[in-house]
């Protein structure tokens, strides 16, 4: 039986990462099955940021739900995953899982996956990070949760804005023993 992973994809900017994690994982196509989820705010991110239309988006993953299917299997703690990534977690997202607002699917999601204590992978995008953000994501840390912003590294020698998008993708990545694609290691 393949695992599953959840893939949440909030209103911040970062829509490459999304499509680019989604990419990475069709290599372990045998092994993991992607669910995903989508907020309105990043279906007009994807819009802004990529030449993709949702239906693309979709597309990359085996499950898309809509975001306001509270019923969805993915609510549930009995539908077992390996756990979720958040990719690009919006603030408004960070806050709503912090407080355990789950008003949507990808808040419930994120919700379930704490409460079972599966891995949630959070990669925030906000700059400058606020008083407010910076405790937010204290706090979701102190729950258990992953933070990974995507903060550029150079030890890599990246030469691209791909590049770049690689190297955070491979550190999510990391977060399930998975190996990237381009992802290079500090040696």
């Amino acid at each position: 039986m393949k695992k599953r992973l959840i893939i949440g994809m909030s209103g911040a900017s970062g829509a490459p990462l999304t499509v680019e994690l989604l990419r990475q994982l069709r290599q372990y196509s045998d092994q993991i099955e992607t669910h995903l989820v989508v907020t309105r705010g990043a279906e007009l991110t994807l819009a802004e940021e990529t030449k993709l239309s949702i239906a693309d988006l979709c597309a990359l993953a085996d499950v898309t739900y809509d975001n306001s299917n509270i019923g969805a299997a993915i609510a549930s703690g009995s539908f077992r995953t390996m756990g979720m990534v958040v990719v690009p977690c919006s603030m408004k997202t960070l806050a709503g899982i912090v407080s355990g607002y789950s008003e949507n699917l990808l808040l419930r999601a994120a919700d379930v996956t704490l409460k079972e204590r599966r891995k949630l992978v959070l990669v925030p995008r906000e700059a400058p990070f606020g008083t407010i953000h910076l405790r937010n994501l204290y706090e979701v840390s102190q729950l258990g949760a992953v933070v990974i912003p995507p903060v550029l590294s150079y030890y890599n020698h990246p030469e691209t804005v791909d590049d770049c998008t690689r190297h955070i993708v491979g550190k999510v990545l990391d977060q399930f023993d998975l190996e990237g694609d381009g992802f290079r290691r500090w040696s």
